[in-house]
């Protein structure tokens, strides 16, 4: 980089650390504000905060470089978690859900459901542990993603023994760190504002350039090998029409030897990926994206910041695709496919390659500091508070909070010395230990009969399975064998657990459909509400059903949409935006205009 570029990069780092530090005071006022705001943000600032901590480069280059290794098909293998399309049920009806228990942690929420009995206790404990690993597992995850692209332009040595990726996600990591520890989810929601607004300005400026490039009728990608095929890259033919499709096909006919021919049968892995989406979306999600819903003021806010949310992380999929045509027009240039951003940006000129950089690691800072404040308040809320010290004082709350924080970054951050691909720790989150969480998170939504034993034997051992894949599972194993193994043990345990012990107290249950009010198998506990009551609750329930089987579908062709624009097939992006606006008016009349309609919680019971 030129020293313009190095200037600009300070500037913005600089700029973060003061926005942080400006908040340190308000954050400081107890664990409520630090964790939640206060709960008295704007809607529309946790839905902008919530698209730029989706915005990581590591996804980003996970995903750039399935695009550009497979073509728009890609977009289907990051339905397992890249294209977070769990926010279209967020949207429709589990964010408000979430926001009416009054929590401040998914943990916390478990007192909700089960009680503050043993039970209760119990599944807390375990949400808490299993919550703090996965928050580890993401923090790895944004530490080798943001090493292997900052390595490219810092310049900066291997010392110690230590290669100059872990020094480069060690400088990244410690700027994000101090106004995250600092500043609480106040530093983390207004620097992501702030982050939002460079990492637009950096989408618009690669997609303007992208549109001039043409693409040739046939062009050579590159894939990475097998260890067990010597390792290595190996260029691969393809043409503009096969590689713009955006239809999915059963079979795809990648090489064997190649890492993504795991994606081959693509049929049965799209089915898996959009499976395993519907039961996390409908069973909720954890750590930073739940946080925002949880500091939500109302059910119309959790409404709106959604869309919001949603809206703006759209925009993420031209920046997506005009990358990949840039990677593909520089091929000879290209080896790696998960180096195709790095290799671009290098390519920018002065000034603008260090606005870009800034803007990507903006995108890689707000990922890591909502993960690292919501891990933080698992230790604090629902460990040391609950088990070690319950009558700590404000002082020692805030010291816990700092402490946890940089203990948790630490920890991440030394796991990337043993873990060096992005693909593959991402996979692993998304389809092995994820799918041994979201079975018990699903159903303790639906049905009343689930309690905490079951729900936190189930969560541990779906969290060990996925331990053991990682550490004994061959080399190149379909996810969705992963996904299997950890889902089916975890529903065993959950059931089995469950049918073992006694039902949950009966006032629990009813305080918690009372406030929550969703559908599945609760007749036992309707039973005790009144018919007016009951009315109101299926009338919300019935439109929310009606209104899912459409935001789905919708925010698949949003995304798909920009994606075709970027790779300039104008044919499918009309086709797309007429769909999207038909998706649009259904959901307007069925979800939106309702979303000041909210049954009121006194309703008496019979």
């Amino acid at each position: 980089m030129h020293a313009i570029d190095y200037t600009i990069v300070i500037f913005y780092m600089i700029s973060l650390v003061v926005i942080g530090m400006w908040f340190q005071r308000k954050a400081a006022q107890g664990i409520d504000s630090y964790f939640l705001g206060n709960r008295n943000l704007p809607w529309w600032a946790l839905g902008a905060s919530g698209m730029s901590s989706n915005l990581d480069i590591s996804g980003t280059m996970i995903i750039v470089a399935l695009i550009y290794a497979i073509g728009a098909r890609g977009f289907y293998i990051e339905i397992r978690g890249g294209v977070t399309l769990i926010m279209a049920f967020l949207m429709i009806f589990m964010g408000k859900w979430n926001r009416r228990a009054g929590v401040m942690t998914l943990a916390e929420w478990m007192k909700f459901r089960f009680g503050d009995d043993r039970e209760g206790k119990l599944a807390r404990f375990i949400t808490a542990i299993t919550s703090l690993i996965m928050t580890i597992a993401m923090i790895t995850y944004f530490a080798i993603g943001g090493g292997k692209f900052l390595d490219q332009f810092l310049g900066i040595p291997s010392m110690l023994g230590l290669p100059s990726e872990f020094w480069a996600a060690a400088v990244l990591i410690s700027i994000a760190m101090i106004y995250t520890v600092a500043s609480g989810l106040y530093g983390v929601i207004w620097t992501d504002v702030f982050q939002g607004t460079l990492i637009f300005i950096a989408i618009l400026y690669i997609v303007i350039r992208a549109l001039k490039i043409d693409l040739p009728e046939e062009f050579f990608v590159s894939m990475p090998l097998k260890e067990i095929a010597g390792g290595g890259y190996k260029a691969y033919l393809t043409s503009f029409k096969e590689w713009t499709a955006v239809v999915p096909k059963w079979n795809l006919d990648i090489d064997p030897n190649s890492v993504y021919s795991m994606y081959n049968l693509f049929g049965i892995a799209i089915m898996f990926y959009l499976f395993k989406t519907i039961i996390e979306g409908s069973g909720g999600t954890g750590n930073y994206m739940i946080q925002r819903y949880f500091a939500a003021k109302s059910d119309r806010e959790a409404g709106l910041l959604s869309l919001f949310w949603t809206f703006l992380l759209s925009f993420r999929w031209p920046f997506i695709g005009a990358m990949a045509v840039w990677g593909v027009s520089m091929a000879t240039q290209i080896t790696d496919p998960e180096m195709v951003l790095p290799v671009v940006v290098a390519t920018l000129p002065i000034g603008i390659k260090g606005f870009l950089i800034a803007g990507l690691m903006a995108a890689a800072m707000s990922t890591f500091d909502s993960t690292v404040n919501a891990g933080a308040a698992y230790w604090v809320k629902d460990i040391y508070l609950e088990y070690i010290t319950p009558d700590a004082d404000h002082t020692k709350q805030m010291r816990q909070s700092y402490l946890a924080s940089i203990l948790i970054v630490i920890i991440g951050l030394g796991m990337t010395l043993v873990i060096k691909n992005i693909n593959e720790i991402w996979g692993w989150i998304t389809m092995s230990i994820g799918a041994g969480m979201i079975i018990p998170q699903l159903i303790r939504w639906y049905w009343w009969r689930l309690n905490g034993y079951g729900y936190a034997i189930g969560m541990a051992t779906g969290t060990i399975t996925a331990v053991i894949w990682k550490i004994a599972a061959p080399e190149g194993t379909a996810e969705y064998f992963a996904f299997i193994l950890s889902a089916g043990l975890s529903l065993a345990g959950t059931i089995i657990g469950t049918l073992l012990t006694e039902p949950t107290d009966e006032k629990v249950l009813q305080n918690f459909y009372r406030v929550t009010r969703p559908f599945g198998f609760w007749s036992k506990i309707r039973t005790h509400f009144s018919g007016n009551f009951l009315n109101k609750i299926k009338q919300e329930n019935r439109r929310d059903i009606f209104s899912i089987f459409f935001a789905v579908p919708w925010q698949c062709c949003l995304f798909l949409m920009w994606l075709m624009l970027a790779m300039k097939r104008f044919d499918n992006f009309i086709i797309l935006m007429v769909i999207t606006i038909i998706l649009s008016t259904i959901l307007y009349l069925s979800w939106f205009r309702h979303l000041s309609t909210e049954v009121k919680e006194d309703s008496e019971t019979e």
